[in-house]
């Protein structure tokens, strides 16, 4: 599973024109989900990201986490996350769920971020979406659960 995550003021998604999900402050998640990803791979990215430290303390250092400021996360999905760019000039994407099987984990992964009562917002899986933000520091951080970055 990968994640891009950014802090951000504000941030929404529509989807035919329409507002299908949007936050005030908190983390915007991009998430692409792994051909063979699972149950462990949903938690560890759930809480990793619900406990990342990354919103400024009083003393404007990033010691806080979304549960500590009782941020909003906005999560979308986005399966060119795993585009594979090494050979040629289009992205492979073999390596991404199918869309049968990465649309239950992602609506898994929704709920756990919900059980960490974390207020969520999400984009529509399979759709085509436009996504609008304020990156808010700009804060930008990249996560995979295989822990190669």
């Amino acid at each position: 599973m990968r994640a891009v995550i950014q802090r951000v003021s504000r941030a929404a998604v529509t989807a035919d024109g329409v507002t299908v999900g949007e936050i005030a402050d908190g983390l915007l998640v991009l998430l692409g989900i792994h051909a063979e990803d699972g149950d462990a791979e949903i938690s560890w990215m759930a809480e990793k990201i619900a406990n990342l430290r990354v919103f400024a303390d009083n003393d404007g250092k990033m010691n806080l986490s979304l549960l500590d400021i009782a941020g909003e996360m906005l999560i979308v999905s986005q399966f060119t996350l795993y585009g594979d760019c090494r050979k040629g000039r289009r992205p492979g994407y073999s390596t991404a769920a199918p869309p049968e099987t990465a649309e239950p984990l992602y609506h898994k992964f929704i709920t756990q971020v919900q059980a960490l009562d974390i207020k969520t917002a999400t984009g529509q899986f399979g759709a085509m979406m436009q996504v609008t933000l304020t990156n808010d520091g700009p804060v930008t951080l990249l996560l995979d659960s295989d822990k190669i970055f």
